[in-house]
């Protein structure tokens, strides 16, 4: 039997996000990086690489959300 691997993805409220890199941090898979464009508050927020060409998918762990202390990632399970 093969193992199956859970997938999922994340989304990140730019607006909320003050860029502490704390979720870029605890990914596992490296899927979150930082924007190079600022948020309205001027923050450079993180955000999502949903890419797949790279090998890596997210898993959907949590750590993300529950490192993030602005409440800014909500994580899903497909």
């Amino acid at each position: 039997m093969s193992k199956k691997t859970i997938q999922g993805r994340i989304t990140i409220d730019q607006e909320i996000c003050k860029g502490c890199c704390l979720c870029k941090s605890v990914c596992p898979n490296e899927k979150i990086s930082i924007s190079k464009k600022p948020n309205q508050q001027g923050y450079y927020p993180a955000e999502f690489s949903d890419n797949e060409n790279d090998g890596k998918v997210c898993i959907a762990c949590g750590n993300c959300a529950i490192i993030c202390p602005d409440i800014a990632i909500e994580v899903y399970r497909d």
